[in-house]
């Protein structure tokens, strides 16, 4: 029952919220100066109102990338396929794009580095029915994983927008995923970036097709004052540079929109 009004919450969250949208001059500027095709969504979890840049780029929906690695890592504990963010998975010893990722490590460790080959392990391990149940019952994207559970959030047919991205991780932030309090407070703490004096920020860069062009992003939330704003950026890189600007443009906008 928790599952089926949690879909329901989200769903009308996003029907319902998604027209309370208000364009930002200030970030559409930044985007128009970094010279990039993308949006930024800035969603107040309190109001339900969205604020940015490119409403129509915002609704639509895209591979999510290593963003995924957010809601895998909820579903991997969820599953028990670890039992927590420290225990050990192995990398599975094939030659991989970066040394780095040629390790076992925990998910604590992997997430900060992207690291591919361990989330298609804990995908492997929780498997393609109970992935789809899970992912179906956080209500991501349009939640469909096809028949490959280690590549489905990489090359599709998995897809999500800004829009849906910021109102998912929003229920994070709050803790209102059907998901138990205790691993959600796990995956909050291994996605914690940085913070200042009443500020923290949280958050995961994803990158399709990497290192070749495709849809990039940026996505998390912030809690400043104990008020919640969750966001998300995906743009188009065309060349290596533009996977920089995720960061860069997605700081701007939340200082332009005086968040950060």
């Amino acid at each position: 029952m928790r599952s089926f009004l949690t879909i329901l919450i989200t769903v009308f969250t996003v029907q319902c919220f998604a027209s309370n949208w208000e364009e930002s001059p200030e970030v559409t500027g930044l985007f128009n100066n970094a010279g990039v095709t993308g949006t930024f969504v800035l969603y107040d979890a309190s109001s339900g109102n969205f604020i940015g840049h490119e409403q129509k780029r915002a609704k639509l929906r895209f591979v999510p990338a290593s963003t995924f690695k957010i809601p895998n890592s909820l579903i991997g504990l969820s599953a028990e396929a670890v039992q927590s963010v420290d225990d050990v998975i192995p990398y599975g010893g094939q030659d991989q794009p970066f040394d780095v990722w040629e390790k076992d490590m925990g998910l604590r460790e992997a997430i900060a580095i992207s690291n591919v080959p361990i989330y298609q392990e804990l995908a492997r391990r929780v498997g393609l029915e109970r992935m789809q149940e899970y992912v179906t019952n956080i209500g991501y994207g349009n939640e469909h994983i096809g028949t490959s559970v280690d590549t489905f959030w990489l090359e599709g047919p998995l897809k999500i927008s800004a829009e849906e991205q910021a109102v998912f991780l929003a229920s994070l932030a709050q803790g209102t995923l059907p998901i138990s309090d205790d691993i959600q407070k796990s995956v909050r703490e291994i996605v914690h970036l940085e913070q200042g004096d009443n500020w923290q920020i949280y958050g995961k860069t994803g990158w399709e097709n990497a290192p070749e062009t495709g849809v990039g992003w940026w996505v998390g939330w912030v809690v400043k004052d104990d008020h919640i704003y969750s966001f998300a950026l995906n743009l188009d890189i065309k060349k290596p540079s533009d996977a920089n600007k995720r960061v860069e443009l997605g700081k701007a906008s939340l200082v332009a929109l005086g968040v950060l």
